[in-house]
């Protein structure tokens, strides 16, 4: 089991422009095959800062939502509303 954590920083006014993309969009990602778990967290003193927070089956099924068209999609539209570079983290559940 892998879980998936990526942090992401927005510019302001893109803020509630995301939570309504992310909020459209996570039914189709948790029904990625994999995928068990989806939430998202926007940190309390810092709220241009959120992070995606998923439990993947295994690497490969993540990697096959990575590669798939729909996120391409999605990741190019939030891409556009970032202030900073993104970071991400893959973690394995013991």
């Amino acid at each position: 089991m892998i879980k998936r954590i990526v942090q992401m920083t927005f510019e302001p006014q893109h803020i509630e422009t995301f939570r309504q993309f992310f909020e459209e969009r996570k039914a189709t990602i948790k029904g990625f095959e994999g995928c068990t778990f989806l939430e998202l967290w926007q940190d309390v003193h810092h709220p241009q800062i959120f992070f995606t927070h998923s439990i993947w089956d295994s690497e490969h099924h993540l990697n096959q939502y990575r590669f798939s068209d729909f996120f391409k999609d999605t990741w190019q539209q939030t891409k556009a509303m970032f202030a900073e570079k993104p970071q991400a983290w893959s973690v394995a559940v013991q």
